[in-house]
């Protein structure tokens, strides 16, 4: 009995605090006011064709004005549901009183029950829904026993009675009556609070989505404050390595530059290019990063295009074949350390991808320089893995890895199956100051 009541209540929501925001009266609003006039309008003059309203003795003009006033309720039935629901009641009671033929018109009773079910489903206080609907249902009984009790609508109804009929004229008239009302009353009410309920579980829905969709921002900024902090760990690693060799070639240039001026003059260049390259690197940092941070790791180089064939074991299932392409021999050792090292970045970050979310077996390794650009292709033979899809956190740190050295990535699915990232780094760019 207690699991019936509470899912009433939780049915009625009456100490729910969602409020449903009000609408305001939209295009179809207007036009289902305008159909829904013109049909009762439309009906009305049917009834009049076939003559169903012979004994309605009202006037032409009142006959119509009596069916299309209830549709204009209907335009602002959704700003203000209690009201027109209401005023849709006392009008219908009006009508009912004044022309009885009138109200039991069919255009008239689809009307009413759209402002019921409309008031239901639109009120903004539960609360206040309730006490409306309570005094419309009170009214309406009524209004029921005095057209039973007074009127004559019982005699209306029964024309002809049945003498083995199981229930008597003067209880199944009244009887019938109530039960079409009640039917009539309670399916709009309940269809209404049906729409209510509806409308909330989907602004739940709606308020979770934009509360993951806000984490998921905040994860995504957070991911990318640590990647740039990663890469700036990294180029600071590189220029540091720079810097300490500087001061070699500055110290031995000093110690040589009396006895063997040539000795010296080879590492004042060597000096120049030095420094080119490590300005360039920090014009890339400071391009890519809003911030810096040093830790306590080794500061030591770090792998470049030299290591990538190390990235081809280890990876069970998985056969990794590597290929170097050079314009001139050495070529691929004067690439500059911090180039060097993102695309090996780049090359472990893709092969890990492939490892993780695709059905491949074979994966190719790609590394091109020549004296404009180094490159690095990674391909392989699969397609996605069901399941495994990732966050793309990998693809946007290699974006910005690369983009730090005015660098150029493509990264998507081949024409003829696989997939393929490609990452390019000018090297004149990262020799010239």
């Amino acid at each position: 009995m207690s699991s019936w009541s509470t899912r009433f209540e939780d049915f009625l929501a009456l100490d729910e605090d969602w409020v449903r925001p009000g609408a305001a009266v939209t295009r179809g609003d207007v036009l289902l006011t305008v159909v829904t006039v013109l049909l009762s309008l439309f009906v009305l003059a049917l009834m009049r064709s076939i003559g169903s309203l012979a004994e309605v003795e009202d006037p032409v003009w009142q006959q119509w004005l009596l069916t299309a006033a209830p549709g204009l309720l209907l335009l602002v039935r959704r700003r203000w549901p209690l009201v027109t629901a209401s005023l849709g009641s006392l009008m219908y009671w009006a009508i009912g009183t004044w022309s009885p033929m009138m109200s039991s018109l069919l255009s008239t009773q689809v009307v009413y029950l759209m402002l019921i079910f409309a008031g239901v489903a639109w009120a903004r206080n539960r609360r206040a829904l309730v006490a409306v609907y309570a005094l419309i249902l009170a009214a309406m009984f009524f209004w029921l026993v005095w057209g039973l009790g007074v009127g004559n609508v019982v005699s209306d109804m029964v024309t002809d009675t049945d003498p083995d009929a199981l229930i008597p004229s003067s209880v199944a008239a009244p009887l019938m009556v109530g039960v079409i009302n009640i039917l009539y009353f309670g399916g709009g009410v309940i269809g209404g609070q049906v729409a209510w309920l509806g409308a909330r579980q989907r602004a739940r829905l709606e308020e979770q989505a934009a509360t993951i969709t806000e984490q998921s921002d905040r994860l995504r900024e957070q991911a990318v404050v640590q990647e740039r902090l990663r890469i700036a760990r990294d180029l600071h690693d590189v220029v540091a390595h720079h810097v300490s060799g500087l001061g070699v070639q500055a110290s031995a240039a000093r110690r040589v530059m009396e006895r063997d001026p040539e000795a010296a003059k080879g590492a004042l260049s060597r000096i120049e290019e030095g420094s080119r390259e490590a300005v360039s690197q920090m014009r890339g940092l400071l391009g890519t990063l809003r911030m810096g941070a040093t830790g306590g790791e080794d500061h030591g180089p770090q792998p470049g295009l030299e290591e990538v064939a190390s990235l081809t074991g280890g990876r069970p299932g998985l056969e990794v074949l590597h290929e170097v392409v050079e314009a001139s021999p050495g070529a691929l050792g004067a690439v500059p350390d911090a180039a060097g090292h993102s695309l090996y970045r780049t090359a472990q970050e893709a092969l890990t991808n492939v490892a993780r979310h695709s059905t491949a077996r074979t994966a190719r390794v790609i590394v091109r320089v020549d004296a404009a650009s180094a490159e690095v292709e990674v391909t392989d033979d699969g397609r996605p893995r069901q399941g495994t899809s990732g966050t793309g956190m990998g693809q946007l740190g290699i974006r910005e890895r690369v983009a730090s050295h005015d660098g150029t990535v493509e990264i998507g699915p081949r024409p003829m199956g696989g997939y393929r990232v490609r990452a390019r780094i000018p090297l004149r760019a990262e020799a010239s100051g």
